[in-house]
């Protein structure tokens, strides 16, 4: 498919509505709009608050409702999906739609805190809310501490901590949540530039992203990263049948990546590893042992996230050390273009 033979789809989100009315899950919700294999889809998500959080002086336990933090855009029914097919979206924008983002401290959230899975007798930490200024012009986030007269400057780099589809067995799984499903992951891998592989597990796939951040440490540790809305641009496909794909694959002009999501955090490491194995398996033809002492020796192991209901760890290989390698089909270099097709027509 050429970008003149890719449909383009507005779907338009409203920024100052209920918070009630928007989606909180993967699954369980009514597809939203209905999109053919191959289509260019350009929206818009809302911040993780669902924009209620508006000052340092807002905290989320007082201003948001628990129910509606994390809202989807979506779902998106994708034509002719199935179970066993894959999903295949690449990100051509994410660009921030505000100048600002917020961060916060959450009582009983976090990786450096008690919570309810960690059980302590200690108070929770302050809750607290730090603003940052965006200037996207100079591709900067700047940081004000709240405590002390500082103040830094870090790279501005958005990504979205959730993107997913429906799991299986007809299950609705809260999108502050990871799993194999995809949700809220929280990698930063998850950029302008990546083409994310989703395993289909429910007719239509029933894909939703969101939870925009203007960037995030590897581990989110606090549990908030800069949090804002965004406007994306992706363009999306449908691999029929093939080699199941069990658990989120990445992919960008450098790396392949595999995910694993679960608690204990060695767990979601071994998934993620397990899983890189079995794919440098695929694409080189080495045997499953072979495939292991190679990628034992080749890997990097970013964190996503420590934070979530569960924990995110990703799998990066370059594919420079694979030359040769055909991921998926070569998919991500097509969806790429098209994506860069679609921009330079609006400019």
């Amino acid at each position: 498919m050429t970008f003149a033979e890719s449909p383009v789809v507005t779907f338009e989100v409203d920024h100052e509505g209920d918070p009630h009315d928007l989606v909180y899950t993967l699954g369980g919700a009514e597809a939203r709009a209905s999109l053919v294999p191959g289509s260019i889809l350009d929206t818009s998500t809302l911040d993780c608050f669902a924009g209620k959080v508006t000052s340092v002086h807002d905290h989320v336990s007082e201003v948001c409702d628990p129910r509606c933090l994390n809202p989807q855009t979506g779902p998106f029914y994708i034509e002719g999906a199935e179970p066993g097919d894959t999903l295949a979206v690449h990100f051509a924008k994410i660009e921030p739609r505000n100048t600002f983002g917020f961060s916060t401290s959450v009582p009983l959230f976090g990786s450096l805190t008690a919570t309810g899975f960690t059980a302590m007798l200690h108070q929770p930490l302050p809750e607290m809310t730090w603003r940052y200024d965006l200037d996207l012009e100079a591709r900067t986030v700047r940081y004000e501490a709240r405590e002390s007269e500082a103040f830094y400057t870090l790279p501005l780099d958005p990504m979205h901590g959730t993107v997913g589809v429906a799991p299986a067995l007809n299950e609705a799984r809260s999108s502050l949540t990871p799993g194999d499903w995809g949700g809220n992951m929280d990698t930063p891998e998850m950029r302008v530039g990546t083409t994310c592989f989703l395993g289909v597990n429910v007719e239509g796939a029933l894909f939703s992203f969101g939870d925009g951040h203007a960037r995030q440490g590897e581990g989110e540790t606090c549990g908030v990263a800069v949090e804002t809305a965004m406007d994306s641009v992706l363009v999306i496909d449908l691999i029929k049948g093939g080699p199941r794909t069990a658990w989120p694959r990445l992919e960008n002009d450098r790396d392949i990546m595999t995910t694993g999501s679960t608690r204990p955090l060695e767990d979601a490491f071994r998934i993620s590893q397990v899983e890189m194995v079995h794919w440098v398996s695929e694409l080189t033809g080495l045997s499953m042992m072979d495939a292991y002492q190679f990628v034992t020796q080749a890997v990097e192991s970013p964190i996503a996230n420590v934070v979530d209901t569960n924990y995110t760890v990703v799998a990066k290989m370059k594919k420079a050390y694979i030359p040769g390698c055909n991921p998926m089909g070569g998919i991500h270099e097509r969806l790429k273009q098209l994506g860069a097709a679609y921009l330079a027509s609006l400019t």
